[in-house]
């Protein structure tokens, strides 16, 4: 792989000391999983760092540690006889299991996340007066190379100015026109409440009104701190914890329309679009890792602590929603969000319109990680 150094054997001490190794046998119900699915989201990773390589994670799973498998991805997914024998002997011949627990030693987390399905404009009308944005050319990228010293450290886009970087329009601002005339706006909703989910979601696919379809995802953001609706309602006493989900926010707009800027401006990040092919339909949207995510086998990870590309196993054993029964799937670390922090923390891709939003919008879930860990870095 371009821009990597060839693959040697590691010792397991390089890896976080998080990590508990199992056999395959060890892992709750990778036996009765179906794993070919993950396997073509895997290669397609596989294809992608051919020509520009993932950054690897903290926790030492070193992106040169996938060379073979990777290799082996490559030459499988263009043999017309890959099936779900060969993608289950793929993964227990390439990889270790290891077990993955929070940070306080408990199981992990998981939420659900997919692409919304809405109607658009490509022009302003009447019905569609609600704006996605291009990414603002005075909107740059920040980092310790030019940070100014008075700029939050979380901050990873400023705001170039005569006099210098400062922290961007925030949510409040830009919704009450800091953006308006200048040609920014990307495509055209009829609702703010859909808006406000599709940046939740960081993409969309879009009917447009001439009958045709666009994909739009993150391009940028504003760089300020996220805070979800729910956690703003939850603090106000308007939800309880347990009820907060994608649906009973949605159900409190409905109720209450003229407090909806009191809430959503209380999340002063912003989120700025690009325009994406549409790719292959079936998959969802391009996503963090650059390659199109795949309905109920791709996740996104924390991308400081996790590498792209890693498979995960993960048992959610309350949650029914995705298959009728106890969740226990292999899933593939391709995306990323800023609410998604921590080492066994995931966001479950549905998939794309109502019914993945449905699915999606209820999934808060205690899990169990097992990260399938390349053999070169545990001696084979």
């Amino acid at each position: 792989m371009p821009g990597e150094a060839s693959c040697t054997a590691a010792p397991f001490a390089a890896l976080s000391p998080g990590f508990e190794r199992l056999s395959f046998e060890d892992v709750p119900g990778w036996q009765q999983d179906t794993v070919l699915d993950a396997f073509h989201a895997f290669a397609r990773s596989a294809a992608h760092v051919e020509t520009k390589p993932y950054r690897s994670g903290s926790l030492g799973i070193v992106l040169s540690a996938f060379a073979p498998a990777y290799t082996a991805a490559r030459a499988m997914s263009d043999a017309p006889d890959a099936d779900e024998r060969a993608a289950r002997a793929f993964f227990e011949d390439h990889f270790i299991p290891c077990r993955i627990r929070s940070e306080d030693g408990g199981p992990g987390f998981v939420t659900g996340y997919y692409e919304p399905e809405v109607e658009a404009s490509r022009v302003k009308t009447g019905r569609f007066h609600v704006p996605l944005y291009r990414r603002p050319r005075d909107l740059v990228d920040v980092d310790d190379s030019n940070r100014p010293r008075d700029l939050d450290p979380y901050f990873a886009f400023a705001r170039e100015t005569d006099s210098g970087l400062v922290a961007y329009h925030d949510r409040g601002a830009i919704d009450r026109g800091a953006l308006t005339g200048r040609g920014l706006e990307l495509v055209w909703l009829d609702d703010r409440v859909d808006a406000y989910f599709i940046h939740v979601q960081g993409a969309a696919r879009l009917r447009l009104q001439d009958g045709s379809v666009m994909r739009v995802t993150y391009a940028a953001k504003s760089g300020h701190y996220f805070t979800g609706a729910g956690k703003v309602l939850i603090e106000l006493g308007e939800l309880s914890p347990e009820a907060v989900t994608m649906q009973s926010i949605r159900a409190w707009f409905s109720e209450n329309p003229d407090r909806i800027d009191e809430i959503l401006w209380q999340n002063r990040s912003f989120i700025f679009f690009r325009e994406t092919q549409v790719g292959d339909s079936e998959l969802g949207p391009v996503a963090a890792a650059k390659v199109q995510l795949t309905p109920g086998r791709s996740i996104a990870v924390d991308r400081l602590l996790h590498t792209f590309g890693t498979p995960f196993f993960i048992d959610a054993p309350d949650l029914r929603a995705v298959d009728g029964g106890q969740l226990r799937r292999l899933m593939i670390a391709q995306d990323t969000g800023s609410a998604i922090t921590g080492q066994a923390r995931a966001d479950l891709f549905i998939g794309s319109g109502f019914a993945a939003g449905e699915v999606a919008g209820g999934i808060r879930h205690k899990a169990d990680f097992y990260a399938l860990v390349p053999r070169t870095l545990l001696g084979g």
